[in-house]
């Protein structure tokens, strides 16, 4: 008989103290719990626990140490129509576990039921099919590393996916693509640097599951929008091993990242699991406590509330599945030092009852947490509920995905009608969205494309979405792209459709740079990334999905051009405003912000309502930024002319009078091929007329006066 002392009900999870290990679970239902030890050769070892504290059952096994498998078996009722689906049979992952060893396969075993008589309790053992909780050791040489904690208005985003973004990459060596160690690699952190990245936003590296319907085909969960465990990270992106050899390669991939000057921010899915509807598999939080961690119907408990369309709803109003949420995140930020998440479908978050609620429980804990309320909190600020949709919304401490900036942006730019006043409002920050609830520019996550849709040579190429490959009929993925293929869908060799393309992607990402908030770019859109119309590839784990390296040189002018106006926004403050424009400083009375006529007249209301406009000025004044620096002094730039054209016709732009300057530089434009060209000797005075090519966009600089230094 193995050794078994009562141990502690906390920490939750399995525990290793240098000695024994402590296991810990929660369940409420629960009639007793067994503890799994699995050896090397597959053998089992069951081991209850003997204590029982706050529906906290645990006990410490001396000896145990990190590298041991284990799993959970929950005795307790089989009730689906009470919301209990306790079984015994299977072998359950722990919601604490800190690294799952091994891959689920698919078996009948897994399921409650059985496939040919779904009323009937499925007794099956399903251990020979399940992934295993591994003990860890928590114990890592940090060294000096310290969270960066760049300033939002500093920060430059860069989407990526672990394996897409190395898989490829001829620097880096062939045993680490693909890995966390990848993305650490001075191949990868040298490109992002070179681009100005400041924060990297990996999508999704919590242990998940591939749904069986994708394994049936063939295919698989490549973007991991289906999560198993909140603490584990996935082990399928280690070089390293399972057994707890990817916490320690997650864990100096960030201090890389750290090292130059770079954030990780991680994609979280909290508003569901990998266990999906009342057919699903029992993995987990369901055989633990399924009425604990999953919304039910209040009707007919056996079905889930769905807010996700992925089949169940994290139960938020619980205060166990809210804990497992919190203890999530402390342990990411305290243990693995990541600086910040992006909450997918945030709103389901939201939801206390049904509808979403800004001052629900798990912003409340947000708000009040000393550690969570101190890192970059990020929303994507929908989910698929009704009145889901929740830009502009969120509490003062959080930032959001700024659909409504991907979308007129999108609008703007292929000509649509009436876009005008509202691409007006999202290039400079969108208060018509923050401001009123307190929260400055920086709340506004601006992105063109991400993941999921369209990459950006795909948005200027596709009409319509080719997803032919996901093994779906091309019903999957949105229908509402707002792409333009300039002409001709897909790859052309016409050469007026190469340039318009060209230029229309140098269009969207000079928009993305100049505008006030924050800039997110998609991984690969800086070399012209490809999915050859798919806009939905979360199942395509190949080469359709994945960077494509070689691309650095055949588009290597687009890189420069992304380089270039990285460096653009860095150095110049009045492209990373802290608070909105005010029209006039409250000091010396100069406007901060114009908006002119291509014709170089203050435009007027009525201006704004011409349906057919797409064309107009924007005066930045660099001497009329109202928040101070750092240590309290004034800031003072450059001024700056934005000659934005998106009419299809070339457009003559008549320059502002000299109240507004002279001596202007011309500094970028996007009808030019390269940044080299870009970069001319000219200068344009006060009146002057400047042609702007059909959809493009120029910047033009004005120098600040530089007063002279004072005599002795």
């Amino acid at each position: 008989m193995r050794e078994v002392w009562p141990g502690e009900p906390y920490p939750l999870g399995g525990t290793w103290d240098g000695v024994g290990t402590s296991f810990s679970v929660f369940s409420e239902v629960a009639e007793r719990i067994e503890l799994c030890l699995f050896q090397d050769d597959g053998s089992e070892e069951r081991v209850e626990l003997p204590e029982v504290d706050g529906f906290v059952w645990h006990g410490y096994l001396p000896g145990i140490q990190p590298g041991q498998r284990y799993g959970y078996r929950v005795h307790g009722p089989y009730e689906p129509s009470h919301g209990h689906r306790c079984n015994p049979a299977k072998l359950l992952l722990d919601p604490y576990a800190k690294a799952i060893d091994g891959d689920l396969t698919w078996n009948q075993a897994l399921f409650p039921y059985y496939f040919t008589d779904p009323t009937r309790r499925n007794t099956e053992d399903s251990a020979p099919y399940m992934p295993k909780n591994v003990v860890v050791n928590p114990f890592f040489e940090w060294g000096n590393d310290r969270l960066p904690r760049i300033p939002y208005h500093e920060t430059v985003i860069y989407e990526a996916h672990v394996r897409g973004l190395t898989m490829r990459h001829p620097d880096v060596p062939p045993d680490l693509r693909g890995t966390y160690a990848g993305v650490g690699h001075p191949a990868i952190i040298e490109h992002l640097l070179s681009i100005g990245v400041t924060a990297v936003e990996l999508m999704p590296v919590h242990h998940y599951v591939p749904e069986h319907f994708l394994v049936a085909r063939g295919l698989t969960n490549y973007w991991g929008y289906n999560t198993m465990a909140y603490l584990a990270p996935e082990g399928r992106y280690s070089s390293a091993g399972t057994r707890g050899e990817q916490v320690l390669e997650f864990k100096a991939m960030v201090r890389a990242l750290h090292e130059a000057g770079i954030e990780v921010i991680l994609d979280v899915v909290y508003n569901h699991t990998a266990e999906g509807d009342h057919m699903g598999p029992t993995l987990g939080f369901r055989g633990i406590d399924n009425a604990a961690y999953y919304r039910l119907h209040d009707g007919d408990r056996r079905y889930y509330l769905d807010y996700t369309g992925c089949g169940n709803s994290l139960n938020v109003r619980s205060p166990h599945a809210l804990q497992l949420i919190m203890d999530s995140l402390r342990y990411w930020v305290i243990e693995m030092h990541v600086d910040g998440f992006r909450f997918d479908l945030a709103s389901a978050l939201a939801r206390e009852l049904h509808d979403v609620d800004r001052l629900s429980a798990f912003f409340d804990l947000i708000q009040q947490d000393p550690v969570i309320s101190q890192v970059k909190l990020i929303a994507e600020p929908w989910d698929v509920g009704p009145g889901g949709y929740q830009v502009g919304n969120f509490p003062p401490l959080w930032t959001e995905w700024n659909g409504k900036y991907r979308d007129i942006a999108r609008d703007f730019w292929r000509g649509t009608h009436s876009a005008l006043p509202e691409f007006a409002s999202r290039l400079t920050g969108s208060a018509d969205l923050y401001e009123s609830s307190g929260r400055r520019p920086v709340a506004s996550i601006n992105f063109v494309t991400c993941h999921d849709g369209f990459t950006l040579t795909d948005l200027v190429s596709y009409d319509h979405k080719h997803n032919e490959a996901n093994g779906e009929d091309n019903r999957d993925g949105t229908n509402d792209n707002r792409s333009w293929n300039c002409g001709a869908e897909g790859p052309v060799e016409d050469p007026q459709i190469v340039t318009l393309r060209q230029r229309q992607r140098r269009n969207f990402l000079a928009t993305l740079f100049l505008s006030q908030g924050v800039p997110m770019l998609s991984h690969g859109d800086e070399i012209g990334r490809t999915q050859r119309g798919n806009n939905n590839a979360y199942c395509q784990d190949n080469e359709l999905a994945w960077v494509d390296w070689a691309m650095v040189h055949t588009e290597s002018e687009l890189l420069d051009f992304v380089r270039a106006l990285s460096k653009l926004r860095r150095e110049h403050p009045v492209f990373q405003r802290r608070r909105f424009f005010h029209g006039r400083h409250p000091d010396n009375g100069k406007r901060d912000l114009v908006w002119l006529t291509p014709g170089g007249r203050e435009m007027t209301a009525s201006d704004w309502h011409i349906s057919y406009a797409k064309s107009l000025m924007v005066y930045l004044n660099g001497e009329a930024i109202t928040e101070p620096g750092p240590r309290g002094e004034r800031i003072v730039d450059d001024s700056f002319l934005l000659l934005i054209n998106a009419h299809h016709e070339n457009m003559p732009f008549t320059l502002p009078g000299s109240e507004f300057g002279t001596g202007w530089l011309p500094v970028l434009d996007t009808n030019r091929d390269t940044v080299e060209d870009a970069y001319l000797d000219e200068r344009w005075q006060a009146d002057d007329v400047v042609a702007v090519t059909a959809r493009s966009l120029q910047v033009l600089r004005q120098p600040r006066k530089v007063k002279p230094p004072s005599s002795v």
